[in-house]
């Protein structure tokens, strides 16, 4: 068969064919569904980008070895946070991996791994490269976004080269959530906002709000939390 035929004939199936669903239970794998026309169902997830900041300026500024060394911290310090907090890694794309939680506490989850990365990068990232490059003036920085809603898990791409695909609001928000380019390194929709357990939401001694509002301008004002707080790993 050739190229065109094999477009035109998967574009044509696809826009045909019905839609199976089912509720999911847990985050699926690729092997889990099918490459039709096939969906799992969450009516609420809780999905989190943890993306490294100005990264094309940090490769120009500091040459590929050093920065695929700051790649390599910050993915697996988020990795390892994200596994930690209940979340499972649902991708890696360049310099951001995607996670999602479910489940009774999922939101408050998300929201404290946020924060945990934030204190991973200021605490734990930053201090060893200070300490490998002395004259190091390159700060590692980052933005966590992070919201919740219905969603639905379908597998994309080509036999033997594919990959799942979330849609939903959550997945949309969280990453664009990423782009604000303010002080606060950790972003919440109002909707996952108004889902924190108080833990998640209040922190400091005494006790005080973690969380900001502000009017999100690239999407018609909505309300959105941001957070300059960090939430420290002892062991």
């Amino acid at each position: 068969m050739g190229l065109l035929k094999d477009l035109q004939d998967h574009a044509a199936q696809t826009f045909r064919e019905r839609w199976e669903t089912r509720a999911g239970q847990v985050v699926p794998a690729p092997t889990d569904l099918k490459l039709s026309n096939d969906a799992v169902e969450f009516d609420r997830a809780t999905v989190l980008y943890a993306d490294l900041t100005g990264s094309t300026n940090m490769v120009d500024s500091l040459g590929w070895q050093k920065a695929a060394e700051i790649y390599k911290t910050f993915l697996f310090c988020s990795g390892r946070i994200i596994r930690e907090s209940g979340g499972v890694i649902t991708s890696y794309d360049g310099d951001r991996v995607m996670a999602v939680f479910i489940g009774n506490t999922q939101t408050s989850d998300a929201a404290i791994c946020g924060l945990k990365i934030n204190w991973a990068v200021q605490s734990v990232i930053n201090p060893a490269l200070a300490n490998q490059y002395s004259g190091n003036t390159f700060a590692v920085s980052q933005v966590v976004g992070i919201d919740t809603s219905q969603i639905r898990a379908s597998r994309t791409g080509v036999r033997g080269d594919n990959d799942v695909v979330w849609v939903g609001r959550a997945a949309n928000y969280a990453a664009k959530l990423t782009e604000i380019k303010l002080p606060q390194r950790t972003w919440i929709t109002e909707d996952a906002y108004n889902r924190l357990y108080d833990e998640a939401k209040f922190g400091g001694n005494p006790k005080q709000n973690m969380w900001k509002q502000f009017s999100w301008t690239e999407r018609n004002n909505i309300p959105v939390y941001g957070s300059t707080y960090w939430w420290s790993i002892s062991n």
